[in-house]
């Protein structure tokens, strides 16, 4: 079962550098060119409901504006 993720990104750190786009695995964020920070970048934002939670995004934010949740299902056991 795949892991299901999220992200939430904190727009007063975000100089919309890219580089989580850029290194999203499953390409699951893009620049949000509607809205500007209170510094005046276009923040990045998740725009799938596809994110695993691989950390990766913000493991490569030089702002540490990102985190990421992660949560599993539970396997369910089978039964004899």
């Amino acid at each position: 079962m795949a892991a299901k993720g999220w992200v939430e990104i904190d727009e007063t750190l975000c100089k919309g550098c890219e580089l989580c786009v850029n290194y999203c695995p499953v390409g699951v964020l893009a620049m949000d060119t509607e809205r500007l920070t209170p510094q005046g970048y276009h923040p990045a934002a998740l725009v799938e409901d596809a994110c695993t939670g691989c950390n990766i995004c913000a493991v490569v934010c030089p702002e540490a504006a990102i985190t990421v949740y992660r949560a599993v299902k539970p396997r369910v056991r089978a039964t004899a």
